[in-house]
């Protein structure tokens, strides 16, 4: 099954995944979360905050099947390997971005926390033990806020990372906004059902929602079974030269 472009994966440090459930399923996870945070879409009056968090914890319903998607699994073992992943029941958090109200301050460009630390907190190191997964259960086009992607700045990353570190987010600004700073641009649009698969050094950002709709999108770690190390075989290690 074809599920991802390994290709482009390598090279731009994600690949989008088409239709990994149906549209309607996408459908039903958004329906769920709008009962969920207790907002309509049909009244914009409500829409107040420019980011609501809600989460799926139990996999329930539309939820489960995103996370059992053949199409998603074989696209995880096609990037990582056979094996090479842990699956996972349940989402997670979603953060719902809503148009028409002031950005949040969020929208700084990051890698995602990828090592846990011996006391059980994470943060970026070169050893990183997982991989990024966006997941789209809305309409997201070009104003409506998708995460933005720097293409090829997996590439970048990984040669200021220290693989003996792990190195606190919240302090590396300055380097997140330097990596691939001069890298092209990419967003993360598609309809519901849709995925992105991101490599763990490639540095992504929110922005202000441009559109009219309400964004549902989640993001979520899954996790390896090994750490990422030189000497792996896997598109992940290739795609940064290892």
């Amino acid at each position: 099954m074809d599920s991802v472009d390994v290709e482009q994966f390598v090279r731009d440090g994600f690949a989008k995944l088409e239709g990994i459930v149906p549209r309607e399923v996408g459908d039903a996870a958004r329906a769920l979360l709008w009962q969920r945070i207790g907002l309509s879409p049909d009244d914009p009056s409500g829409w107040t905050q420019p980011v609501v968090w809600t989460s799926d914890m139990t996999g329930e319903g539309p939820f489960g099947q995103f996370m059992a998607s053949p199409k998603l699994h074989a696209a995880l073992d096609a990037v990582a390997g056979p094996g090479g992943w842990h699956p996972r029941g349940a989402v997670g958090n979603i953060p719902i971005r809503f148009p028409r109200v002031a950005p949040a301050d969020d929208r700084g460009w990051h890698i995602d926390s990828n090592t846990m630390r011996a006391d059980g907190t994470w943060g970026v190191s070169a050893r990183p033990a997982t991989l990024l997964l966006l997941v789209l259960f809305s309409e997201v086009g070009t104003d409506d806020a998708p995460t933005r992607i720097r293409a090829g700045s997996h590439r970048d990353m990984v040669k200021v990372l220290d693989g003996k570190q792990v190195l606190d987010p919240m302090k590396m600004g300055p380097i997140f906004d330097a990596a691939g700073s001069d890298r092209p641009l990419a967003l993360a649009t598609g309809s519901p059902g849709d995925a992105y698969v991101v490599h763990p050094f490639t540095v992504h950002a929110a922005q202000e929602h441009l559109g009219t709709e309400p964004r549902f999108m989640a993001q979520m770690p899954f996790v390896l079974t090994k750490p990422l190390s030189p000497g792996g075989d896997t598109p992940l290690a290739r795609a940064i030269g290892w």
